[in-house]
């Protein structure tokens, strides 16, 4: 089984029953709705399909909705795009209303303030880049240092970052309504700049009734310095590798990775690698050598998930693309090394003592799977991060935590509710369920984790080894 998660951006090539149900039996684990485009009608109804399509798979699929954020950008040619060569002179100027190949306007107009001589401008995702000679009043003059082709509202990004643009903008406000009205299990926030960011999000998020976990895209260069506070607030972060890259450099790029990564895993929260990463799939029915090896290595780091975006909204082999991601993601689990040791230190927590207990069991007996019944998640999501070969069933009564569960690392949610307080009737009724999915046979040996006394809120402080069909009594 495919231990990592594959998160696909919806769009027009993914849109539509035939096409969406074909993606989820392909492998899609949760589904991303990007509110830089589309209306909240048709993220509405994007998120009621997909649920009611894996729902007639006996699956679950999460839904990530993602903010738009601050995107600097800026304004309209006159007469179309124009061509910038190496060393021309060129005005970026808020009050601008019809650009052209001297001058264009700007969506926002602090930039001139977060500027100086000698920044370099970066546009069109680093296409362009320009050096910043002046600036006189609300105009900044820059020079052109890399030229091509520029055309309408393309983003506007300084190298190094520092624009004081805030996360959250008037629209993310709106939609972070909209998810909640949704019931989005994720809510993605753009351009997090430090923890108060993911804090204003949640407040904001609470307040409109919703109840998503918040992950932190992780693209400003004030974001990398403050990734152990950022970590601290949120629930997952995304190493959103597109912004970041325009900010910090290429090159900077896969160190961070790899340490946004580890940090994640130690602290126990979500991670989610992303941008480009089957990008020629756009285009071609396979990747590159460069691309398998991307998302290989990323799942060998120990993300939780990797992302398509352009892949599966606009490409033209969205199911071929999440075929062979899944296929790059089995292939490279086979090589991460299980052992039965499980990492030594002092547990934060009840939960976290229990689900290691758990994990170092079934590494050192031939346990067929690891069930946790489960109200919140948590111990599923703990044990998600301590490598075992048995596969991670949370099984529970609520719809929010078994969306959340399908981001986790190695765990698959099942819908299941007590059907008393009496240990036997449960301990039967849940290993009936695992047989129902084809997780477990007569004979198997499952660990089991649960809270205890049977429907008493209080959290997981009981691990069980049962052998399945064994006669038993309360």
């Amino acid at each position: 089984m495919r231990r990592t998660k594959i998160v696909a951006t919806l769009g027009p090539a993914s849109i539509g029953s035939d096409r969406l149900g074909e993606l989820i039996r392909a492998g899609v684990d949760v589904v991303r709705l990007n509110f830089s485009h589309g209306s909240p009608a048709s993220h509405a109804a994007a998120a009621a399909m997909a649920r009611e399509l894996a729902q007639a798979q006996g699956r679950t699929v999460g839904i990530l909705a993602d903010l738009q954020g601050p995107k600097i950008r800026i304004g309209k040619f006159g007469n179309g795009p124009i061509t910038l060569a190496p060393g021309q002179p060129f005005i970026f100027d808020a009050a601008c209303k019809s650009g052209d190949d001297t001058v264009v306007g700007l969506d926002y107009a602090e930039l001139p303030q977060d500027v100086h001589a000698g920044d370099e401008l970066l546009l069109d995702d680093g296409r362009i880049s320009m050096r910043v000679e002046r600036i006189v009043g609300g105009a900044i003059h820059c020079r052109v240092l890399n030229g091509g082709v520029l055309s309408d509202h393309k983003g506007i990004n300084r190298r190094g970052g520092g624009l004081t643009a805030p996360a959250l903008t008037d629209k993310d406000r709106a939609d972070i309504r909209i998810a909640a009205d949704i019931g989005a299990d994720y809510l993605a926030v753009s351009f997090v700049r430090n923890a108060d960011d993911v804090t204003l999000a949640r407040q904001l998020l609470h307040a409109a009734g919703g109840h998503a976990a918040i992950v932190a895209k992780i693209e400003r260069t004030e974001a990398i310095a403050e990734l152990d506070s950022i970590l601290d607030e949120a629930d997952a972060i995304m190493v959103a590798r597109g912004d970041l890259a325009v900010e910090v450099g290429n090159a900077a790029v896969p160190a961070h990775q790899k340490r946004m990564i580890r940090s994640a895993r130690e602290k126990h929260k979500l991670v989610i690698t992303a941008t480009q990463m089957m990008e020629s799939m756009i285009d071609n029915p396979v990747p590159t050598r460069a691309e398998v090896s991307d998302v290989a290595n990323a799942v060998i780091d120990g993300t939780d998930a990797v992302m398509l975006s352009a892949e599966t909204a606009v490409g033209k082999f969205p199911l071929e693309t999440v075929r062979m991601m899944a296929s790059i993601c089995e292939e490279a689990e086979r090589e991460i090394p299980f052992g039965p040791e499980i990492k030594r230190g002092k547990a934060a927590s009840r939960e976290q003592s229990v689900a290691r207990s758990a994990v170092f069991t079934a590494n050192n007996l031939e346990v067929k799977a690891i069930a946790a019944l489960t109200q919140s998640g948590m111990t599923a999501q703990l044990m998600s991060h301590l490598d075992t070969l048995a596969p991670i069933y949370a099984l529970s009564p609520l719809a929010s935590t078994r969306g959340k569960a399908t981001l986790f690392r190695n765990v698959y949610p099942i819908d299941f509710s007590l059907p008393s307080h009496d240990p036997a009737e449960v301990l039967a009724a849940a290993e009936a369920s695992l047989k129902r999915h084809g997780a477990v046979d007569d004979g198997d040996l499952i660990v089991l984790t649960i809270g205890e006394p049977i429907g008493k809120e209080g959290g997981t402080n009981t691990m069980k080894i049962v052998q399945v069909g064994e006669a038993r009594t309360a």
